[in-house]
């Protein structure tokens, strides 16, 4: 199970502890600020797509939506989403848990500029209700993130 990976990746770095878990679904922005009770900006949204045949992820604040012509200049190609089954057996994670932690080998990581206005975010966990809470600089830590970009804009 992912999670369990993600839960390994932590504990290397002794972090594992900060691992949140819930009776309820947090597969979603919304579902995840319930069940943290904050705003659903400061969720932080792990998006899965194809660049150059290759995997990416790119980690955005919940109220941040992909600005197709950012993505273009950023990337020289139109925003293709990978479809359930290509994030599951390309990332490691199922959609609902997809976070930057414990993932597949050639998976790049970019951050979203959006994220940078918060102190502290919650990406998932890799199950469907699970999050950590984290600082900026701990995300930047523990990502593997290549750069920070700026592809969205807020909703």
């Amino acid at each position: 199970m992912a999670i369990e990976r993600v839960r390994a990746f932590f504990k290397e770095r002794g972090m594992e502890d900060k691992i949140l878990e819930f009776e309820v679904s947090s597969a979603t922005v919304e579902l995840a600020a319930q069940a943290l009770n904050c705003e659903p900006c400061r969720i932080a949204k792990t998006l899965s797509f194809m660049v150059q045949n290759a995997p990416i992820l790119i980690v955005a604040a919940g109220d941040a939506k992909i600005d197709n012509a950012k993505y273009k200049a950023q990337f020289s190609t139109k925003a293709k989403m990978l479809s359930p089954e290509e994030v599951e057996q390309l990332v490691g994670h199922a959609v609902g848990g997809v976070c930057p932690f414990g993932i597949n080998e050639g998976v790049t990581v970019y951050l979203d500029e959006s994220l940078k206005r918060f102190e502290t975010v919650f990406p998932a966990c890799g199950s469907s209700n699970s999050a950590i809470q984290l600082t900026i600089p701990e995300l930047e830590a523990h990502s593997s993130f290549v750069q920070w970009i700026n592809v969205t804009k807020l909703a």
